[in-house]
């Protein structure tokens, strides 16, 4: 594995913790938090997973469209709908006037297991 990708998944497993804790917080949980960071560790995996195949990727948060540079016949596309769905929460609840619910918190969670999932079995890990 290349020195790159391996940070690119050390910054994701971080974020994963992290939206982990956010979550089962018992005082104060930071759902907002919970749904940035699960969106932040799907970001990092695809990067890792480009980066290991040395395909350029942009500077970008939008999941679907770093999805777009992974080869279709490797079945991400199934999580499609999920990538765009977490994208949004890398902006949306960061400012005031919207905030994530427990069960929005849950669902970013989700998906970012399915997204985590699919690309560490990508890399064999």
């Amino acid at each position: 594995m290349r020195g790159a990708t391996a940070e690119w998944i050390e910054k994701a497993e971080g974020d994963f913790v992290s939206a982990q804790r956010e979550f089962r917080a018992r005082k104060l949980p930071n759902y907002d938090a919970a749904c940035f960071f699960a969106q932040q560790c799907a970001e990092k995996y695809l990067k890792a997973y480009l980066q290991e195949q040395d395909l350029p990727f942009p500077k970008t948060h939008d999941l679907v469209r770093l999805l777009a540079r992974i080869p279709p016949s490797l079945g991400l596309s199934t999580l499609r709908s999920d990538m765009s769905i977490l994208t949004a929460y890398a902006t949306e609840f960061r400012y005031p006037g919207e905030s994530a619910s427990k069960e929005t918190a849950r669902e970013a969670l989700a998906f970012c297991k399915a997204i985590r999932s699919e690309i560490r079995n990508l890399l064999s890990l």
